[in-house]
């Protein structure tokens, strides 16, 4: 818990911008929130890509550490943010035709511009976002997590104050809306990253200068990457089941997708928790993997899935019990709050099983499995929780109830093959991973 705890408020800290910016923009109009759920939704689908690749420094700076080998951690670290620079590159690219993406989607006429516009904007936070990424888990393997809280605290403060100033018009500038709501974010992100650096600088000096030359040979960054990548495609599907959901909720209406988005953010939220659980659960399975000690991976997988599925049945208890108190918190527009509210219940419905399957993703990253979690996510999303959802929203006639009830079979499934694949994995032979001469093993 002494991990965990910092961690989970890490995770709610870097959610939090979204769920300001879609609070902020609420007292605009739904086509305001529409369009930042749109951009928002092609943003995160892109850049966890890069994100997710930079995640196999938790396997590999914890193990390192749990080995006690210096060089192996300042190799890691050195070589995720040379993949930070070289993903920013692509991802930022993959942002710009935006708009020719929602029109070819169907999205509303009047929704796309605002979305598009809020997509290139936030283009320009994609290097800061990966370096942050990098910053974060190295500290995070290194248990130096108060000041990483402390600048996650202070960006959000920025963050919301950029809103109200940049969205509503206020010391002098124009209401510029979306596009404010993008602008705030992206200063954010900035801040975030400059800020982390400047302050946590003692703690990962050590580990960044002096610069070893190893860290750009090609062979070890290759394996890094290929072992990153399984676990960049595997968020991307996941995230992407829902973008594509969302864009479907898109076709049905801008109110549809309003409510939608206040749903989707409220279980987001919520799956910070949880997602702060798995982080700290890959760490100290790591940890353990490195020493060479597999009872104490066993017992930290353990305490991580009561702990992450715990929170998560508390977290179902004030979804299904209040929807529309927490619709309500959002915006006071009555259509937007009669979709939200009917969804609501459904995101606490499997608030559960998201705990379960994404604490069972970070102890299967700690021992280096990255491959399984990508597979599962393929099947239990795409071939069988979006056509579920697909026909009973739009076949049967269903709506947006029946696009969540298919992401609720996907991830009933999810969970149950992770948490298998977990039980197998820990009985087994438990290897460190050393990029730098073996090959992957996972």
């Amino acid at each position: 818990m002494k991990l965990a705890v910092p961690v989970v408020v890490v995770q709610v800290g870097l959610m939090a911008m979204g769920v300001v910016d879609t609070m902020m923009v609420g007292r605009v109009s739904a086509e305001a929130i529409a369009a930042v759920a749109l951009g928002n939704i092609y943003v995160i689908t892109v850049a966890m890509l890069g994100a997710g690749i930079l995640m196999v420094l938790d396997p590999l700076v914890s193990q390192a550490i749990g080995a006690k080998d210096q060089v192996g951690v300042a190799r890691a670290v050195q070589r995720g943010l040379v993949l930070a620079v070289l993903l920013s590159v692509p991802i930022s690219a993959a942002l710009l035709p935006s708009a020719t993406v929602f029109r070819w989607f169907g999205q509303g006429a009047t929704v796309v511009p605002a979305a598009a516009t809020y997509v290139r904007i936030a283009a320009t936070a994609m290097l800061p976002f990966l370096v942050f990424a990098v910053l974060r888990h190295t500290l995070q393997a290194m248990h130096r997590l108060a000041t990483l809280v402390w600048v996650i605290v202070l960006a959000n403060l920025a963050n919301a104050l950029l809103d109200w100033i940049m969205i509503f018009g206020h010391f002098g500038l124009p209401a510029m809306g979306v596009a404010g709501a993008a602008w705030a974010t992206v200063i954010g992100r900035w801040l975030m990253a400059l800020g982390l650096a400047v302050a946590a600088w003692r703690a990962l000096r050590p580990v960044i200068v002096p610069w070893r030359r190893e860290s750009l040979e090609l062979a070890p960054l290759w394996r890094t990457v290929r072992l990153g990548v399984p676990i960049g495609v595997q968020i991307q599907l996941e995230y992407g089941v829902f973008a594509v959901v969302g864009l479907v909720m898109g076709r049905i209406g801008a109110v549809e997708m309003a409510g939608h988005q206040i749903a989707l953010n409220i279980a987001s939220l919520t799956y910070m928790v949880p997602l702060g659980v798995s982080t700290a659960s890959a760490i100290l399975v790591g940890y353990a993997v490195g020493r060479g000690d597999p009872v104490e991976a066993r017992r930290a997988a353990r305490a991580g899935l009561i702990i992450g599925v715990g929170i998560m049945v508390l977290n179902a208890a004030v979804l299904l019990g209040a929807p529309g108190l927490v619709a309500r918190a959002y915006t006071t527009n009555a259509a937007v709050i009669t979709v939200a509210a009917a969804l609501i219940p459904l995101a606490g419905v499997f608030q559960v099983f998201d705990g379960t399957q994404v604490v069972s993703i970070g102890i299967l990253r700690g021992v280096g499995d990255t491959r399984t979690p990508m597979i599962v996510n393929l099947i239990g999303y795409w071939v069988i929780g979006l056509p579920v959802g697909v026909w009973l929203g739009l076949r049967l006639g269903w709506g947006p109830r029946g696009l969540w009830w298919g992401l609720v079979v996907g991830l009933v499934v999810v969970a149950l093959v992770l948490l298998a694949r977990v039980r197998v994995r820990l009985a087994g032979d438990l290897r460190r991973i050393v990029v730098d001469r073996d090959p992957l093993k996972a």
